[in-house]
């Protein structure tokens, strides 16, 4: 490989753990509406689609890994945080605080039914660009 070459090219997928597959997928499918796209064969695993990142639920103890909930969110785009919260909330979602402003985006938190933390976010300033940032 040469120096000019990049080892990683990209992100393919990113998992996200569960101890029970179909809730998992029932939650990431309808609550979230994420479309599913792949189911990993007859694993209790399967993928679904934000758009620009696919995220691969797979039930831990099935492949040998010891379970432990994502503790950092996925900040999952939407368009209005206020309104997706609301949607979520009438489907039982709960979140963890008031919506936070940044300054440059609003956040709203919550968790999957396994406690991994996931985030709605919206930035509705421009990203900062520049090493003075």
């Amino acid at each position: 490989m040469g120096t000019d070459t990049s080892l990683v090219t990209g992100t393919d997928f990113m998992t996200v753990p569960t101890q029970d597959y179909d809730a998992a997928a029932e939650f990431y499918g309808t609550v979230l509406g994420l479309p599913f796209s792949k189911r990993w064969g007859n694993m209790p695993a399967g993928e679904f689609e934000t758009g620009n990142l696919t995220i691969a639920v797979m039930q831990s103890d099935a492949f040998g890994i010891d379970f432990h909930a994502h503790g950092h969110p996925i900040a999952l785009h939407v368009e209005d945080v206020a309104a997706a919260r609301g949607e979520l909330e009438s489907k039982g979602v709960s979140f963890e605080q008031d919506t936070m402003d940044s300054g440059v985006c609003h956040m709203a938190f919550f968790r999957d039914p396994d406690g991994n933390a996931l985030m709605l976010h919206n930035r509705y300033a421009p990203a900062d660009v520049g090493p003075d940032s």
